[in-house]
C-alpha cells in the first residue's frame, strides 16, 4: 500500500535527463513554492504507460494552472526515459529511479513485474507545498490509471 494522506514526503533526488546531460531534481525544492504530482509508472515504452504520461502531457496546461509541478518516475535508466519522451512526445519531466530507493520509499513496489524483476507499481501522489502527502492512490493493477480527477481536485483544495 502507498504511503498515506497527511504524511510527510519522503523527499529525493533523482536523475532526469537533459539539454545538456544529466540533471539533479530534488523533490524539497518544490517546498514552499508549489505543489507536487508523483506519477509512478512501471517501464517506458509499454503501452499504458505511454497512454498515461501522453495523456498527461496533453493536459499538462490544467496541472501548471492549479501551481503544480508533474513528475513520472520509473525505475528506467534516464536515458531510456529520454529516447521513450522524444518518441512519444512526452512533455513532462521523467525522473529515473534506477536503484529503487524512491519506489521503496514510497512504497509502491510492483515486485517481479511479468518476471522480468520490480517495478514502480501505478501510483499517483499530491503533495502540497509543505511536503505533506494529500492524496494518494496506488492502482489496482498495472493497468489501471489513476484517477486524474482526484488528482485535480486535490490540488485545486490548495489554491
Amino acid at each position: 500500500m502507498p504511503l498515506k494522506t497527511g504524511t510527510n514526503a519522503p523527499d529525493f533526488t533523482l536523475k532526469s535527463k537533459a539539454a545538456q546531460g544529466l540533471e539533479d531534481v530534488k523533490l524539497s525544492d518544490n517546498f514552499g513554492k508549489r505543489a507536487t504530482v508523483l506519477l509512478f509508472f512501471p517501464l517506458a515504452f509499454t503501452g499504458v504507460c505511454t497512454q498515461e504520461m501522453c495523456d498527461v502531457s496533453g493536459g499538462i496546461s490544467a496541472y501548471e494552472s492549479l501551481n503544480a509541478a508533474v513528475y513520472g518516475i520509473s525505475v528506467d535508466s534516464p536515458f531510456a526515459q529520454e529516447a521513450w519522451s522524444m518518441q512519444e512526445k512526452i512533455t513532462i519531466k521523467l525522473l529515473s529511479d534506477l536503484n529503487k530507493t524512491t519506489i521503496h520509499a514510497y512504497d509502491v513496489v510492483f515486485p517481479a513485474l511479468a518476471g522480468i524483476g520490480d517495478t514502480a507499481a501505478r501510483a499517483a501522489f499530491v503533495i502540497d507545498k509543505e511536503g505533506r502527502i494529500v492524496h494518494a492512490e496506488q492502482t489496482a493493477t498495472p493497468k489501471d490509471l489513476p484517477d486524474f480527477e482526484k488528482v485535480k481536485a486535490a490540488l485545486a483544495k490548495l489554491k
